[in-house]
């Protein structure tokens, strides 16, 4: 039998091979293990890996995993990153996602990040306040956050890790990154990351340089909770949402949706003029419960430019959260933003809505504006995709979910919590009261 001194001699020993064995078979290649063999064997990741987790041959710069929720995209990414760091001594790489706290709590220190995967005899040493992670034989990766991208300016690379490209706030994050990517002979990079049709995910789908990867969530069911099953796959399978997030297909509008991302990317700033008047709408969710809508929690603006009234998207903090949560998130995007009103539906609670909002601590003096839905949802939202039509609504930067809901909602279902939000605000900013519903362009 096949010790751990011969298993790079297979064409590919696997866990999953192994299991695909009769049980005397697996008796006797875990029995001509040595200690010594075990323990390394436990962190040997071809023996563990799916064949789509493991880096493609061939030339490629980019690696793009598409792949669903809960495929092991996170656990991918961070084995290339631990193996590019061993082999290429004092090498540079970069660790970048969407958020500094999601570089810190999934890339470096989650469950399937950097520090709880490394062997201990090539441990990298983590200095947060550095963004730092140094290995033992000289290479180090420093993590950069895709809300920053001028930090990605000037540092140079020979390998690196994007997590979550898709969901980017800000897209030139990615190009700064890109021109940093310059070191060595073969610099190279992964990308990790839940199809979304943006436009630098469609660009690297067709570059030459790219070597694509799919992968669905179905395909690691074994090793996924039980809470995650029945929050994720049970709520969206068979949705088109779920297509996308679970299938990890890449897909295009729904043709009856009422808004269009040309229309998105097309009006797209990366910063917003100076605004007349902010607020901030909540859609709030019924209940709390795993299986449960989010909050949606949207800050908009308006500027008049030429003579005509624009609106800007500002910021999308929606959550799955207790009212006490998603009411301190109202109160703090509020005094972020420095809003003149909070507006709040009034279908979903009727008073409960404001209550919960002046009961947290900063609420009791804020402006609150309670709004009835006594139209459908699809008579709400169209004055507002009209207006998006008409290139008069901007986005500041990137909101990858609100703009999934909005591409994707068609009328006749039930309309997402974002997009409710996002309605909300932008009519009590662009749209007048009753009766006469003219829109704001002049």
């Amino acid at each position: 039998m096949t010790s751990m001194r011969g298993l790079q001699t297979l064409p590919r020993v696997s866990a999953g091979w192994l299991l695909s064995q009769p049980r005397e078979t697996r008796d006797a290649f875990l029995a001509a293990l040595t200690p010594q063999d075990k323990e390394r064997l436990n962190c040997h990741w071809p023996f563990w890996a799916r064949d789509a987790q493991l880096p493609p041959p061939g030339e490629w710069r980019y690696w793009l995993l598409l792949a669903g929720r809960g495929f092991g995209k996170s656990r991918t990414g961070a084995e290339w990153a631990i193996e590019q760091a061993r082999r290429h001594p004092k090498s540079r790489g970069a660790l970048v996602a969407r958020t500094a706290a999601d570089v810190r709590d999934v890339m470096v220190e989650g469950e399937s990040g950097i520090m709880a995967i490394s062997p201990p005899s090539f441990r990298p040493r983590y200095e947060p306040s550095k963004r730092r992670l140094t290995w033992p034989n000289g290479s180090q990766a420093t993590t950069f956050s895709g809300d920053e991208p001028a930090a990605l300016r000037g540092p140079q690379h020979h390998w690196g890790w994007c997590d979550e490209l898709a969901s980017w706030r800000y897209p030139e994050a990615w190009d700064m990154f890109l021109l940093g990517l310059r070191l060595g002979k073969d610099p190279r990079c992964v990308i990790t990351t839940t199809p979304k049709p943006v436009p630098h995910i469609r660009e690297l789908v067709k570059d030459p340089n790219t070597h694509v990867t799919r992968g669905s969530t179905y395909e690691n069911f074994a090793n996924l909770a039980p809470a995650f099953i029945d929050r994720v796959i049970r709520r969206f399978e068979g949705t088109r949402l779920g297509r996308q997030e679970l299938n990890a297909e890449l897909l295009d509008d729904n043709p009856g949706a009422l808004w269009k991302r040309e229309w998105i990317d097309r009006d797209r700033v990366s910063k917003a003029p100076e605004l007349q008047r902010i607020v901030v709408a909540v859609d709030p969710a019924t209940t709390s419960a795993e299986g449960s809508a989010d909050t949606g929690i949207v800050v908009a603006g308006i500027a008049k430019v030429g003579g005509i009234i624009h609106g800007y998207v500002l910021d999308d903090r929606s959550l799955h959260a207790s009212p006490a949560r998603w009411a301190a998130q109202v109160v703090a995007a509020y005094n972020t933003y420095k809003a003149d009103r909070i507006v709040g539906e009034a279908n979903q609670g009727g008073d409960m809505v404001e209550h919960t909002i002046r009961s947290v601590e900063g609420g009791q003096k804020l402006s609150y504006k309670k709004v009835h839905a006594s139209r459908g949802k699809h008579t709400r939202a169209e004055p507002i995709s009209a207006l998006s039509e008409q290139g008069l609504v901007h986005h500041v930067g990137a909101f990858p979910e609100l703009e999934d809901q909005l591409c994707q909602w068609e009328p006749g279902e039930d309309s997402p919590d974002r997009l409710d939000a996002m309605v909300w605000a932008l009519t009590d900013l662009m749209v007048p009261a009753e009766p006469s519903r003219k829109l704001v362009t002049f």
